[in-house]
């Protein structure tokens, strides 16, 4: 009698065709463009709104400025990206407008320090929102990896934690309420994230 054999179950690592609820790659990777896009709107808004109320003349101008200017470069190329994939931008980018502009100008409005605390907090939640995606995109297979966007992010990450680092030296933590003000708007930050992807 010949002798039959099987293969192990446990070569068969995904099914043949996606579940109901998965997203494809290009669906997904859509998902992180217009967040992205959304979250460095929000944080030129947020800059914008710092240096509407500190002014030039402050102390700290030419931080707010450099990392203003940083936050435009990061738009500007996820504008590039929303535009040549085809991808959809949030409809809350009018919310966001007044959101981000009124959010910087009301911590600066407390102060330079509640300024920093408002930068730090921000950033915090953006070091860990592009991590997490830097993470999705590199447990993918190599015919679907994106290289430009995970360079996109990897260097704009680098440049968040920089922004992160720079409120930290200049007193965020020394904010009056510091604890309860960042804790808010790390709060305000995720579920940003969270309506930005799906809306």
């Amino acid at each position: 009698m010949a002798e039959t054999t099987h293969k192990p179950v446990t070569e068969k690592t995904a099914p043949a065709r996606p579940l109901p609820g998965d997203r494809g790659y290009k669906a997904e990777t859509d998902r992180m463009v217009r967040v992205d896009h959304a979250g460095e709107f929000g944080a030129v808004r947020i800059y914008a709104g710092q240096r509407a109320v500190l002014g030039e003349n402050h102390p700290r101008a030419g931080l707010f400025k450099h990392m203003y200017e940083q936050e435009e470069v990061h738009l500007a190329r996820f504008n590039k990206l929303i535009n040549e994939r085809g991808v959809r931008p949030t409809i809350m980018a009018p919310f966001w407008h007044v959101a981000g502009f009124a959010l910087g100008a009301g911590t600066a409005f407390l102060g330079e320090k509640a300024a920093m605390a408002c930068t730090a907090a921000v950033e915090e939640v953006i070091d860990g929102h592009y991590q997490e995606q830097r993470d999705a995109l590199a447990k993918r297979g190599e015919s679907a990896r994106d290289h430009e966007l995970e360079e996109t992010i990897e260097k704009f990450q680098a440049e968040e934690v920089e922004h992160l680092e720079i409120a930290k030296a200049h007193g965020a933590e020394d904010a009056t309420g510091y604890p309860v003000l960042s804790g808010v708007i790390k709060a305000g930050c995720r579920a940003a994230i969270w309506i930005s992807k799906r809306i």
